[in-house]
């Protein structure tokens, strides 16, 4: 139990930065629901998607990369200075040549009237793929509080700024309404531009090599990763892209531009309900890799790994729960306008969890240097995701595109579980996953039928009593609380 104590409280560093200043950040969706109305929603739903599929291209792998050389690696200075130096190289590139054709792109994309808001978004991924490699260094040498502080920082600024915008401005004039969501970006650009001035000062401390050969090995390592890494956007974000170019508009809808941004501004809006799980699984990934990558070839790595596994699972249910169970009091996070599109928040809960098991999984590759496995994996769940959106969307609209997002993780998580055997033979618990799985599933259901606030919490305490017991983690706990207390 010590490592997973260990896994558990970086898991919890990392988690309350991220938590705190997520939520922070998440609390500005109420704001922009209320100001902003859907289509306006949509523009900005839409403009992160692609950032999300840029940047692993922009940071081709470089962080795995650099967690997986800097241990094999006798000089991890080197390793750092030889990414920093590829990927300052690679985004001052993609930022000159990105400005030069921001036009072009905002004709394609249907911003001819802001452009702005393109060349806000090449500066932001610029300045965000080169700081990837400092965060990722400060994981590799356990600062989490550092990496927390300057996370927080970055996301008070942001929110700092939004606010001083969108409500400030309006109240002494200076509100330009044409900008309107271009505030947003703004904000995001000059919180990225800190973010890059607070890790100057790191930059310098850094005795700089260039190792060309070095670079190559981890190109070979990472490129994989790239690869499987875009493919898993394409699974988890191709249901944006899905409402914008696969749905079907209604002959009474004028506009169809607006109406599509409508759509996909209230799927947006609602896929930010399940933000506690997107938190925990982010926060549960900072930590997990340099956690495995310097437990591998521990004699008791494969029972740990199993662990994790069930932990993450267990935790996951229980955030599922939580959210559904008191979904009538969170929908409020939203206006309700945005309302309609809350039949699609269970899939986005338990993709969000498959997510986090696939990532999992995907550890018996990457520590292997298999990484060629991680794009066969996410090629298939890409051809599910793709032909799921494209058949259904038309039909059924985004609650398609949420099933689909389930049915591909499914699929995913059973492909790299059953490979894996092979390389990473484990001795599961599944015994207690499926009861939990199946107890977890009945309390919904039955919360569905019961539809009473009480009800729900008192399912919700059964639940968490049930696995402290099971688990033997009440006594943990307690012998836990009896130590601190001597203290």
């Amino acid at each position: 139990m010590g490592k997973l104590k260990q896994l558990a409280s970086q898991t919890f560093i990392y988690g309350l930065s991220s938590i705190v200043g997520r939520l922070l950040n998440y609390l500005l969706v109420p704001l922009y629901t209320r100001v902003f109305v859907p289509e306006e929603y949509g523009v900005i739903t839409e403009l992160y998607t692609y950032v999300t599929f840029l940047m692993i291209l922009l940071t081709y792998g470089m962080e795995t990369g650099y967690f997986f050389f800097s241990k094999t690696e006798n000089n991890s200075d080197k390793v750092f200075s030889t990414a920093a130096t590829s990927l300052f190289t690679t985004s001052s590139l993609f930022v000159l040549i990105g400005l030069v054709l921001t036009p072009w792109l905002a004709e394609i994309l249907d911003y001819s009237s802001h452009e702005n808001f393109i060349s806000f978004f090449v500066i932001i991924l610029g300045l965000d793929a080169f700081t990837s490699i400092p965060f990722a260094r400060l994981r590799q040498q356990n600062k989490a509080l550092k990496f927390g502080v300057f996370k927080l920082i970055n996301i008070s600024i942001n929110i700092g700024l939004n606010l001083f915008f969108i409500l400030y401005l309006p109240k002494i004039g200076k509100y330009d309404s044409d900008f309107g969501v271009g505030y947003v970006f703004l904000s995001n650009l000059i919180a990225s531009g800190v973010t890059l001035l607070l890790f100057l000062p790191d930059f310098f401390k850094v005795k700089y090599s260039f190792d060309f050969s070095l670079l190559k090995k981890m190109f070979i390592y990472s490129m994989p990763l790239v690869i499987s890494g875009l493919a898993g956007m394409i699974n988890e974000f191709f249901d944006r892209v899905s409402i914008k170019f696969f749905y079907t508009i209604p002959d009474t809808v004028t506009n169809a531009n607006d109406y599509i941004l409508s759509e996909l501004g209230i799927y947006g809006a609602n896929a930010k309900i399940a933000v506690l799980m997107t938190l925990f699984i982010q926060c549960f990934r900072y930590a997990a890799d340099p956690f495995f990558f310097s437990n591998k070839g521990s004699k008791d790595f494969n029972a740990l790994f199993a662990n994790v596994n069930k932990y993450l699972w267990l935790f996951g249910l229980f955030i599922f729960l939580g959210i559904m169970f008191y979904l009538d009091i969170i929908k409020h996070f939203i206006r309700d306008t945005y309302w309609d599109g809350l039949k699609v928040v269970p899939y986005l809960l338990i993709g969000h969890l498959l997510v986090g098991m696939v990532y999992l999984q995907s550890f018996w590759y990457k520590l292997s240097k298999k990484t060629v496995y991680g794009i066969y994996i996410f090629l298939i769940g890409s051809v599910v995701t793709i032909c799921l959106n494209y058949v259904f969307v038309p039909k059924f609209g985004y609650i398609a595109c949420a099933v689909a997002n389930v049915v591909c993780y499914i699929i995913m998580l059973i492909i790299t579980f059953l490979w894996g055997r092979k390389y990473l033979p484990c001795k599961y618990d599944f015994k207690n996953i499926i009861l939990y799985t199946v107890l977890a599933a009945g309390f919904y259901f039955l919360s569905l039928y019961l539809e009473n606030l009480l009800v729900n919490t008192i399912l919700l305490l059964i639940f968490a009593v049930v696995v402290l017991l099971r688990e033997n983690l009440y006594s943990l706990i307690k012998a836990r609380i009896k130590t601190l207390l001597k203290k």
